[in-house]
């Protein structure tokens, strides 16, 4: 069995918390980490009697994000009851918009290969609770303990078209989808908390047939790492049966990242058996123009906004503009070293570099990057002047992270200041010369790069203070003359 031999066609859910400060119907928090079962009412628990009321700004958000991308709104919405048992499920039923959804029509592009995604729907609904399995998994557990903080928290869930056909297409579209859901403030998309997770739903079917494979759903994936390896899986789990002359079972399944496999949940249910009907206690959801243009109005920038104003008005390669808006913080943060004098390609040099390497090893989110706009501009200004020299200014950065200082009280109190004085530089420069007979004859001999290797001892010998530029100039005379 060969891959070329098969085609996979991927349809990915993905289900986003809100980033409101109550949940859907009800006024309990939505805070995460707090003690389980802390932030619950009669609402979010269903007991009788309890009546649900919409949450202002989670539609506002799902608005956003419809906008964001590019989806059809529809002023006319209605809820409906979603009738399913499980044990986090207090109610018996999920609110949620089945008939007309909040929106309709969006999409994403990826660039490898140039591809448009649709976005079949964006709808709003509640979130469940949370099982806490005591045991290895749901298979193995001895008992399960259940968490309502999560219950009613506000979701928009977004559902694509059938459009992808690999694993790294699915990647794509999930990075630049959480990507403008965070910089339109409408999640903080964190995967390890659960405020974005996918379900995949993947067919296999022979190449070069016209009869579609069965969809198999694998549910709840909350990496990108875990989507790329479980569509991989499934494929090949699923190529391997056609193989064999076997039938893919229409299933739910489980991925286990530990075994690196798919194990079956239940039989793929249809809309039928979820007995969907309007919501009873809610009426439908009118959204006049004017709210609508309010919200649009009131729209961050998004990434490829971003990206164009970078390399339209600032000169940056696409490369850079697209690292630079990976995440709002980080775009902000150069934002604001512009704004403050520095040289854009310069800021973005040292950000997608020295800062991002030293968050990296550090284990820093970009909410938490570790110095002040205000001190890496005045770094590249002292750079920039001549003050310090290249290598002396990513010591001085890293200093300036891990003790707080400013780059001028670090270059003064322990004497950085680059070496520039001819007198100085000259003595420093004889005595490599005469350290150095083999080198210095490769440079009468036009070997250029012993060059490098006789401006590399003096700066060793000056402690990366000296002016390399004047060094190399020094050399080259004191040497060919």
């Amino acid at each position: 069995m060969t891959e070329r031999a098969y085609d996979m066609t991927i349809g990915l859910e993905v289900h986003v918390e809100l980033l409101t400060g109550s949940k859907m119907f009800c006024r309990c928090s939505t805070r995460f980490g707090d003690p389980p079962n802390t932030n619950v009412c009669p609402v979010c628990t269903g007991l009788p009697g309890a009546l649900p009321v919409p949450n202002h700004e989670a539609v506002k958000l799902g608005l956003r994000a419809a906008l964001g991308l590019g989806a059809r709104i529809n002023l006319r919405s209605g809820f409906d009851r979603k009738n399913y048992f499980y044990p986090d499920l207090p109610k018996g039923y999920q609110i949620t918009q089945y008939r007309t959804p909040l929106a309709e029509d969006g999409f994403i592009e990826i660039s490898e290969p140039p591809k448009r995604i649709r976005i079949q729907r964006i709808h709003l609904e509640e979130d469940t609770g949370k099982s806490i399995h005591a045991g290895d998994d749901i298979t193995t557990a001895e008992y399960t303990l259940l968490d309502f903080n999560r219950c009613g928290v506000p979701l928009i869930e977004i559902v694509s078209e059938p459009d992808m056909s690999s694993p790294e297409e699915a990647r794509q579209y999930l990075e630049r989808l959480q990507r403008v859901l965070r910089f339109a403030g409408v999640s903080d998309v964190k995967m390890e908390e659960g405020s974005m997770r996918v379900d995949c739903n993947i067919s296999v079917k022979p190449r070069g047939t016209a009869v579609s494979g069965k969809p198999v759903e694998i549910k709840n994936l909350s990496s990108f790492r875990a989507v790329v390896r479980a569509l991989s899986y499934e494929f090949q789990r699923q190529a391997r049966l056609l193989e064999e002359g076997k039938t893919v079972v229409r299933e739910t399944r489980h991925w286990d990242e530990a075994k690196e496999s798919t194990y079956p949940l239940r039989t793929k249910g249809s809309s039928q058996d979820y007995r969907y009907l309007p919501e009873p206690d809610l009426p439908d959801l009118v959204l006049e123009e004017s709210f609508v243009e309010e919200v649009k109005r009131d729209m961050p920038r998004l990434p490829a906004e971003i990206v164009a104003y970078y390399t339209e008005k600032l000169g940056l390669p696409e490369y850079d503009a697209e690292v630079l808006t990976l995440d709002p913080n980080l775009s902000r943060f150069f934002d604001d070293c512009v704004e403050r004098g520095a040289d854009p390609k310069t800021a973005a040099n040292w950000i997608m570099g020295d800062i991002m390497g030293y968050m990296n090893r550090q284990g820093l989110t970009y909410e938490k990057i570790p110095l002040s706009t205000e001190n890496l501009v005045e770094m590249l200004g002292l750079l920039k002047s001549g003050v310090i020299s290249g290598k002396i200014a990513k010591d001085v950065l890293v200093k300036v992270i891990e003790t707080g200082k400013t780059p001028s009280e670090i270059v003064k109190e322990e004497g950085l200041t680059q070496v520039s004085d001819e007198g100085e530089l000259l003595s420093i420069i004889q005595e490599v010369i005469s350290a150095n007979p083999g080198p210095v004859q490769d440079v009468k001999n036009g070997k250029e790069k012993a060059i490098g290797f006789l401006v590399g001892q003096v700066m060793k010998a000056t402690r990366g203070r000296a002016n390399p530029a004047k060094v190399n100039i020094m050399l080259k005379e004191k040497i060919l003359s």
